[in-house]
């Protein structure tokens, strides 16, 4: 029915409305004339608190207040508390649902906001891996979003990332982006802290002579550097075996975990010096037990020096062959004349001094000394040839035979004045020469080519020419011819 109010005079208006109404209890019209309860308003954070009215597949029915209810999906709650009807909890408000009308909420929102505000740079968090990009590790810290740059991941250099997804870390905040709701996080930090502590810790703990257990962190040409456990120390290339290594890589690799013993402690400069050979028993305290004077050991020359040749006769053990003891017939300026390292020889073990850990070998020694009886094979004054082998400032070396020179000098070249071997005699000229002297302990033989003829001859010839003439005989005189005389 329609009514003009323009038709109806207060009185008709009055008995149509009880008409329409009559069936209206005074209850009912109360709560008709009572003001209707009011939406409430999100607080100044967006949060808006709800009553969990209930659960319907997927959806959560939330009483907010007011006619309508709203409604939260099921994935938003945690699986260890699920949603039960009478439950109390803030929401964000998402707007209207375009299908069924009712406000959408977020549980999640609200409480990654409250989360978020609890938050302080310096707060240590745990959280969960949930991707990788290129900068790093992507997480989530309860259900705030985090980063973790790749450099803030572990101490050392990381290669596949992939690794940590789904993985819970202990990390620290670094950054925190309030309008993104983003936090940077760093777990090196807490990883370098923890190091500090047990590196204090451990520095004060160790002692001389200790063994220890470590993780080979660098190699460098002099050495290796091992992890005791949040200090390092440095094993040197000298330390790591008896035996003569080139480069530490020839035993340990990175990552290595290996035994050492703790040799000096410096915590002023803060340095630890460790061995591993210290380990093992040391070869040169059975070397008087194997080795002998005079005996004949096989080696392998293991460096070139100068005035020698190092040879091991067993890991850890070496001989000097000095350059003098290499040959007797052959003027060795230089081993490598002879021998070249890896060589393998055989040597005669001349001096043997275990407590200074040296030993002195001959390889000339194998063979027979050609100064041996060299007084009866050049006597004195006896005239012999030899070849000129050198030539030096005060004279010439003359080679007897082969291993034997002796030593031609310039004043016993001529009976001229000589200023210069070589006005004499050069290289390759063979000569005779007369034996002045024999030293054979000093292994020197003095020659000379003023005097070729034995000194007896000498003598006589010298006295003929220094004789007065004999006097002349008379002559008798003859007669002459028919009586006169001369």
């Amino acid at each position: 029915m329609n009514i003009d109010p323009r038709e109806l005079d207060n009185d008709e208006l009055k008995l149509e409305l009880e008409r329409e109404l009559g069936a209206l209890s005074s209850e009912d019209l109360g709560l008709m004339e009572a003001p209707q309860p009011a939406r409430p308003a999100p607080d100044e954070k967006g949060r808006i608190p709800g009553r969990i009215v209930e659960v319907r597949g997927d959806d959560v029915f939330v009483d907010i207040g007011g006619k309508s209810e709203a409604y939260a999906k099921l994935e938003e709650f945690d699986e260890a508390d699920p949603p039960r009807p009478g439950q109390l909890h803030n929401f964000v408000m998402q707007g209207i649902d375009a299908e069924s009308g009712l406000m959408r909420l977020s549980l999640r929102e609200a409480r990654a906001a409250a989360d978020f505000e609890s938050l302080h740079v310096g707060d240590v968090i745990e959280a969960r891996v949930t991707g990788v990009n290129l900068g790093g590790l992507e997480l989530l810290a309860s259900s705030v979003r985090a980063f973790m740059p790749k450099s803030q991941v572990e101490l050392e250099r990381v290669e596949d990332f992939t690794l940590y997804i789904g993985r819970r870390l202990e990390c620290q905040i670094t950054e925190i982006d309030r309008r993104g709701r983003t936090l940077i996080v760093s777990r090196r930090k807490l990883l370098e802290r923890q190091r500090e502590e047990q590196r204090q810790e451990l520095k004060y703990s160790l002692a001389e002579g200790q063994t220890r257990r470590g993780v080979v962190r660098r190699i460098t040409d002099f050495g290796v550097f091992v992890d005791l456990g949040g200090i390092d120390g440095l094993v040197h290339i000298s330390d790591m075996s008896y035996g003569r290594i080139r480069h530490p890589r020839e035993l340990v690799k990175e990552g290595d975990e290996v035994e050492v013993r703790v040799l000096k402690i410096d915590l002023v400069k803060d340095r630890i010096s460790l061995g591993m050979k210290q380990l093992a028993p040391d070869p040169w305290n059975v070397v008087p037990a194997n080795y002998r004077v005079g005996q004949t050991v096989e080696g392998r020359v293991v460096r070139l020096m100068d005035f020698g040749a190092f040879v091991e006769l067993e890991p850890g053990v070496e001989g000097l062959l000095p350059v003098s003891e290499m040959s007797w017939t052959q003027r060795v300026r230089h081993p490598k004349e002879l021998l070249a390292e890896g060589d393998a020889v055989r040597v005669v073990l001349l001096a043997l001094d275990a407590e200074k850990r040296k030993l002195t070998l001959s390889l000339k020694a194998l063979g027979a000394d050609p100064w041996q009886g060299v007084e009866e094979r050049y006597r004195v004054d006896e005239v012999v040839s030899g070849a000129v082998t050198r030539l030096t400032g005060f004279g010439a070396f003359v080679q007897l035979e082969e291993g034997v020179e002796g030593l031609l000098h310039v004043s016993e070249m001529s009976d001229k004045r000589v200023r210069k071997p070589e006005e004499i005699v050069k290289v390759g000229d063979v000569v005779k020469v007369r034996v002045k002297s024999v030293d054979r302990e000093q292994r020197r033989i003095s020659l000379s080519m003023r005097q070729l003829a034995p000194p007896a001859e000498d003598a006589a010839a010298q006295a003929a020419e220094t004789a007065p003439p004999a006097p002349k005989k008379k002559e008798k005189k003859r007669p002459l011819k028919g009586g006169l005389d001369r």
